[in-house]
C-alpha cells in the first residue's frame, strides 16, 4: 500500500472520529489543527484507523501518533510486519 493509499483511507478515518473534511487533513496535521484529537480523540482515532486498516495500535503507537505523517508511519511499518 501506498503513502497516498494510506493517507487516504486514514482521512477517511479522520472524518469518522471527529468529523472533519478529510481534505483538511495532510501529513502536516497535527492535533492542534484538529478540534477534539485530545487523549479522548485519540482513543476514537485509534479506533477507527484500527478498523480501516485491519491492524491492533499499542499504547507505544498512541504516544507516537503526534502527527498524521506519523499516523503513517505506524501503520505503514504494521503492515509491513
Amino acid at each position: 500500500m501506498t503513502t497516498e493509499d494510506i493517507l487516504t483511507k486514514t482521512q477517511d478515518a479522520f472524518r469518522e472520529a471527529f468529523n472533519v473534511d478529510p481534505s483538511l487533513v495532510s501529513l502536516e496535521t497535527r492535533p492542534d489543527d484538529i478540534p477534539g484529537w485530545d487523549s479522548l480523540g485519540q482513543l476514537a482515532l485509534a479506533t477507527s484507523l484500527e478498523q480501516a486498516f485491519a491492524i491492533n495500535l499499542d499504547v507505544d503507537d498512541l504516544m507516537e501518533m503526534e502527527s498524521v505523517r506519523e499516523i503513517v508511519r505506524i501503520i505503514k511499518s504494521k503492515q509491513e510486519s
